[in-house]
């Protein structure tokens, strides 16, 4: 019991690129209790050598396949990493996009949870409607060449609908509709009220059905 007491928090926001994950894991670091680690996509992709990149970002469509193969691995480094830190009683938010839409099912993401399993986590779904992140796509200079009301390109129709499958969460926020304090704030009041979270559970025990 002593060594579960000091295992560190950890927090997955799991959402397409421009939902809105890394401005609510800024406000957890700002915000929370106690010391937060970042250890999410933007800050993995930096150790990446520019050669394997975009490595963990690798967007659904099959496109890069021949980095395909690495991109579990890179994923279960990450959660590795992840994993020490909790074990060593550091609390960790990590900003990450998982999705199975490559040439080939990897399972990438019941394979991460079983890497975290008897780690306190919660798993949120961050969503945000497509329209609202083509928008801040252009207000930040992305997609410039595609104005309001011409088609969405598809590798982000691609990222909204493969991000959020299986939709196993322990809690979902939309940044549509709340700030990324107020999401903030909805995940340290989901821990208050509910610390027990079994998303990654079931995501986990997904590995052992596939197997069996």
């Amino acid at each position: 019991m002593e060594q579960a007491q000091n295992l560190g928090q950890i927090i997955i926001l799991n959402g397409a690129p421009r939902s809105g994950k890394t401005s609510i894991a800024v406000q957890i670091q700002a915000t929370f209790d106690g010391l937060w680690m970042n250890l999410g996509v933007d800050g993995f992709m930096q150790l990446t050598p520019a050669h394997y990149l975009p490595g963990i970002g690798l967007r659904p469509g099959g496109e890069r396949q021949d980095i395909e193969p690495l991109v579990p691995v890179l994923y279960h480094a990450l959660y590795e990493s992840i994993a020490a830190h909790s074990r060593l009683g550091l609390n960790v938010v990590a900003d990450v996009g998982h999705h199975d839409g490559y040439a080939v099912s990897r399972g990438i993401l019941p394979d991460c949870a079983r890497r975290l399993s008897g780690l306190p986590v919660l798993f949120v779904g961050v969503r945000c409607p497509i329209e609202i992140i083509m928008e801040r796509r252009r207000n930040t200079g992305w997609n410039s060449d595609h104005p309001i009301g011409a088609p969405i390109p598809r590798p982000i129709c691609l990222w909204q609908h493969e991000v959020h499958i299986p939709g196993i969460y322990d809690l979902e926020v939309d940044t549509s509709l709340l700030t990324s304090q107020e999401c903030a704030e909805a995940i340290r009041q989901h821990l208050k009220d509910s610390p027990i979270c079994s998303a990654f559970q079931r995501l986990a025990e997904m590995v052992e059905i596939l197997s069996n």
